[in-house]
């Protein structure tokens, strides 16, 4: 008989032999399946592992872990903070991590536009930092072709962003009970036709889709009805540029919908704007809220919202990607923090018809 040794195991299960070597030093790059492989194929063959002295290289000390941050947003919209920057909300977290556990940050910006990691933006950041990351955070909205490729070289975790067609590890805002406290609020007020309004973005916004889904069962879950016209960039089918969009909102407004949701505050700010050129009071003739708990531009009402705990968002996916990190197959976990309404000075209750 062959002599029972990791080659001979590897052998068996066709895999290399460093990758048997691994499994017995628990290194965390492993599959746990493979793992699991390994311990049974080799307890059935008597095979014992002795354990040498010297750590394998995984448990000595090592270099200081980096992430990979990526924004994808165009600096512009990035840095307009006139009502307040969630993405630096979010950074600012993910740093309170990295200077407690050592870890080093290397942000980069990248353009919605750009649909693979070969593209303007990525090529020279991504080709070094598969060298240099231990993983990767991404801030904001990407393209599902980019989420794809990120994943299939480095632990990845994504902040207030989810990817139904990719698992994908995500810390975000409970969307659900945001957008339930909105409706709870407007019908407490007497609002009984309320509409639902969003941008069209660049790269699908699947975080408005997903409000617009808990808007869709709140209202359905208190029996009141809701008219399609009255759900304004929801779908690609009817997808407006923002006059027309604003324009629509006025027009429904005019045939009787006395509050809308917005998918986020600085939709409802620009919003409030073009309805006051309009003649429109906030919230006299109709009632505004939003969704993320900015703070109002300098002039403007405080808006009546939910606040997202962009801070702490920053900080969970940090400690998640640690986790990943050392355990480089666990299982995808989307983490979703609570949100409380913040009352402001944008609903009443409707104007008597």
């Amino acid at each position: 008989m062959a002599k029972i040794n990791q080659q001979y195991i590897a052998k068996e299960l066709q895999i290399s032999r460093a990758t048997v070597s691994r499994c017995f030093t628990n290194h965390p790059g492993i599959n746990p399946k493979t793992r699991a492989k390994v311990f049974a194929l080799a307890s059935r063959m008597g095979y014992a592992h002795t354990e040498k002295r010297t750590p394998a290289v995984h448990q000595r000390t090592r270099r200081a872990l980096a992430f990979g941050v990526l924004v994808c947003v165009d600096l512009p919209n990035f840095d307009r903070t006139g009502y307040g920057n969630p993405g630096q909300e979010l950074l600012n977290g993910l740093s309170e991590v990295a200077r407690v556990q050592g870890v080093r940050l290397d942000l980069h910006f990248v353009r919605p536009e750009d649909l693979h990691i070969d593209g303007p933006s990525y090529e020279e950041i991504v080709s070094d930092g598969r060298r240099l990351w231990d993983g990767v955070v991404l801030i904001y909205p990407f393209p599902q072709s980019v989420v794809d490729e990120l994943k299939a070289t480095f632990p990845v975790v994504s902040l207030v962003e989810q990817y139904g067609r990719t698992p994908l590890d995500c810390v975000d805002v409970d969307h659900h009970r945001g957008i339930e406290r909105l409706v709870e609020h407007l019908h407490s007020q007497g609002h009984r036709r309320i509409g639902f309004f969003t941008w069209r973005y660049p790269v699908e916004a699947t975080w408005a889709l997903r409000r617009y889904g808990a808007f869709v069962e709140m209202m359905t879950a208190r029996g009141l009805e809701i008219d399609p016209q009255d759900a304004i960039n929801v779908s690609p089918r009817d997808s407006l540029a923002l006059p027309d969009a604003h324009a629509r909102v006025r027009e429904r407004t005019a045939q009787g919908v006395t509050a809308w949701i917005c998918a986020a505050d600085h939709q409802a700010f620009d919003l409030m704007l073009d309805l006051k050129a309009a003649g429109l009071r906030v919230p006299t003739d109709v009632s505004i809220v939003g969704f993320d708990g900015l703070q109002p531009p300098q002039g403007a009402d405080k808006l009546t919202t939910i606040e997202i705990p962009f801070h702490q968002i920053g900080v969970t996916g940090g400690k998640r990607l640690l986790d990943l990190i050392n355990k480089r197959f666990d299982s995808e976990q989307h983490i979703l923090l609570n949100c409380d309404l913040r009352d402001g000075d944008t609903v009443a209750a409707p104007a008597k018809a």
